[in-house]
């Protein structure tokens, strides 16, 4: 009996093991709480080119999305702490503040205001 006992427990073990990893979203993998803390440049003027802009934060993921007001833009991963996107010409055509955030995996970020001078 204790011989059959020391047989299945690495076994259940492993199995118990296996389930409760899968239960995590891939928000959890991504480092953390999906937040902005940073953008680079922070502001431009208005009519001077597309730039790329880089957000700085933490939790963000493969599938993380740069919103520039409620517009998704094409983002670039470079890590769980930084991604970037590239803001046209249009987007700053005109003065005024302009809502950042990052969505992945279904939630938002808190949302950083970028200056159009």
């Amino acid at each position: 009996m204790k011989f059959k006992v020391l047989v299945l427990l690495p076994a259940l073990l492993l199995t118990l093991g296996c389930s409760y990893g899968s239960k995590y979203s891939g928000a959890m993998m991504g480092g953390g709480a999906l937040s902005v803390s940073q953008l680079a440049p922070n502001n431009v003027i208005a009519g001077s080119g597309a730039f790329t802009l880089t957000v700085s934060g933490s939790g963000f993921t493969s599938n993380s999305v740069v919103y520039w007001n409620t517009v998704p833009h094409t983002t670039v991963m470079l890590s769980t702490n930084q991604i970037s996107t590239v803001i046209s010409d249009a987007d700053i055509a005109n003065p005024g503040m302009v809502s950042v955030y990052v969505r992945a995996n279904n939630q938002n970020s808190n949302a950083v205001t970028f200056n159009v001078d």
